[in-house]
């Protein structure tokens, strides 16, 4: 019980001089384009900034759909040569992220487009930030490690889920042991981002339902946090009221390009929350249980959160009744305790709709231990929980997701 308490302190300790850091040094925003359409605009606004070699970042499911095709026909319209590296994978590696950055090189491109998920749009951070620095990926893990501007970087998500576009972090996998490593930098943050509804609607349900999930995570942790700002908080409700009111929709009418555009901003509003006030256990335990058992990442995270907001109450059933009167869950005058439950009911209710299923395949217990201390390390003088977990605590919520069916 001694060593939580010192390693609760350190973490408490640590966490000063990040917010310090983030406050000396904070996130730039993005210009945004909104809307069907707002793809081109973005490749019309790189071409008239002077870009003439541009890397797009992506996948081959994306590339091979035909989703980079439209880009390329405007860029070359405007006389802006393309590079086209599509060899990223879900929770990218250094080593993908090493063959992208040499491509940037030999292609001697001026700026760089990341066409996709959370993980193209991370992979494209990383090379924009390396390109500039002369640094390898390796060397920009941990925070504010670039201590530069990145090379000229632009995004358009094709998923309404990670927030990416907007946040100051990038995460990349150890190719050997698959451990996620941590770019924390201001300068990853692109300098515009297309939001458009018309390439999201191409998704299918599942990877709706889960990316939707990803982003409801971003803010009700960034909310639940113990640095949150009123700034942050502002923009965690509205992409909570957001999600509650519009996941269910895309999910049933994927071409609704109403709700797409909604859940979009959503999960745009979710990054600007994460970048300030950060996240916690959830994500802590869900990038392990991605790393072990290759769960994608906003699946696991519906999996998680609701065993860490149990675990976390009452300590955080204020803010939780704030995001129920918010949303519309309850009314104004509904007390405290009646309105966070029914924030943690209606929370099971919507991943019901969405067919997300509680179940991580084949958890085994040899590996709650490293996943435990594989979780603590990432979260624990990063994240500003509410609550502080113990070894036995993480291991009980292990232990019940094991059990699950």
């Amino acid at each position: 019980m001694t060593s939580f308490f010192v390693t609760k302190a350190k973490a408490k300790a640590q966490l000063v001089g990040i917010k310090a850091a983030m406050t000396l040094l904070p996130a730039p925003r993005p210009t945004v384009f909104s809307g069907e359409g707002a793809a081109l605009k973005l490749c019309q606004a790189m071409a008239t900034f002077g870009h003439k070699n541009v890397l797009i970042v992506s996948d081959k499911i994306l590339n091979n759909l035909g989703v980079l095709k439209p880009l390329e026909a405007r860029f070359n319209e405007l006389g802006v040569k393309v590079a086209i590296y599509d060899g990223v994978m879900p929770d990218p590696t250094m080593s993908i992220t090493e063959a992208c950055l040499q491509h940037y090189k030999t292609a001697h491109c001026d700026s760089v487009l990341a066409v996709g998920g959370g993980s193209s749009i991370d992979v494209a951070k990383v090379v924009a930030l390396a390109a500039s620095t002369q640094k390898t990926p390796q060397q920009l893990v941990g925070i504010l490690k670039g201590r530069k501007a990145s090379s000229p970087l632009y995004a358009i998500p094709t998923t309404a889920g990670t927030g990416s576009e907007v946040t100051v972090g990038a995460v990349i996998s150890d190719d050997k042991t698959h451990q996620k490593n941590l770019i924390l930098d201001p300068n990853v943050v692109p300098r515009m981002v297309a939001l458009d509804s018309g390439i999201m609607s191409g998704m299918p349900p599942k990877v709706t339902a889960e990316t939707g999930m990803d982003a409801l995570t971003h803010a009700v942790e960034a909310y639940m946090s113990e640095i949150a700002t009123n700034e942050s908080d502002l923009y965690a409700r509205a992409a909570v009221k957001l999600i509650f009111e519009n996941l269910r929709i895309v999910y049933t009418e994927p071409k609704n390009l109403v709700a797409r555009e909604a859940m979009a901003l959503a999960s745009h509003y979710g990054g600007l929350a994460l970048n300030q006030g950060g996240l916690g256990y959830v994500h802590g335990i869900a990038h392990q249980l991605g790393s072990y058992y290759g769960l994608p990442h906003g699946l696991s995270n519906a999996i998680v959160m609701p065993h860490v907001l149990a675990f976390s109450r009452p300590v955080i059933d204020n803010k939780l009744a704030d995001l129920a009167r918010f949303a519309g869950l309850v009314t104004q005058e509904t007390s405290t305790a009646i309105a966070a439950q029914a924030f943690m009911t209606e929370l099971q209710k919507l991943m019901d709709d969405v067919k997300i299923k509680s179940v991580v395949p084949k958890m085994n217990e040899q590996d709650f231990d490293d996943i435990m201390q594989g979780a603590f390390k990432e979260v624990h003088g990063t994240y500003a929980v509410p609550k502080y977990m113990t070894e036995d605590d993480c291991k009980q919520i292990l232990y019940v997701l094991s059990k699950q069916v």
